[in-house]
């Protein structure tokens, strides 16, 4: 037996995991990873970020990016899916709501509290977004310790 996800598992962990890690590059070259909501829809990882994030800057420079997934504290317990693939801009106005919608509501309850929020802070979040898409372009990486036997 394997220890890679199956094509069901790869989509249960994408739906029900809470944060996921996305990297881009800089222009120099250097890979900055983030932490970022996101939403496993329709075989695609969607993810916003405000229009004037400098993750918006770094893709339209360069649209590589690696995204994980991971879970577990003890070896035995630990499974992730990695993608590598191209972030796309969503500009259809009907997958972004779709998308969109899915987003809101598997974080609805987790976002900011305003009142204790710095203005810069408000601003930033509050203006304009960007939808990104991202589909594996090579073959996914997937595992799963807790399918192994130990012992």
């Amino acid at each position: 037996m394997g220890i890679q996800f199956s094509e069901d598992e790869e989509r249960e962990f994408l739906t029900t995991t809470h944060t996921g890690v996305v990297t881009t590059l800089r222009r120099d070259g250097w890979p900055v990873s983030l932490p970022v909501w996101f939403a496993y829809v329709d075989g695609a990882i969607y993810l916003r970020t405000p229009a004037k994030s400098r993750k918006v800057a770094r893709v339209r420079h360069d649209d590589r990016a690696c995204f994980l997934v991971e879970a577990g504290e003890a070896w035995a317990e630990l499974h992730a899916v990695v993608w590598l693939g191209r972030l796309t801009e969503v500009t259809d106005n009907d997958l972004r709501e779709r998308a969109g919608a899915v987003i809101s509501a598997k974080y609805a309850g987790f976002s900011m509290v305003r009142a204790k929020v710095p203005d810069a802070t408000k601003q930033h979040y509050g203006s304009r977004d960007v939808l990104y898409e991202l589909r594996p372009t090579e073959r996914r990486l997937t595992w799963d310790n807790r399918k192994l036997r130990i012992g």
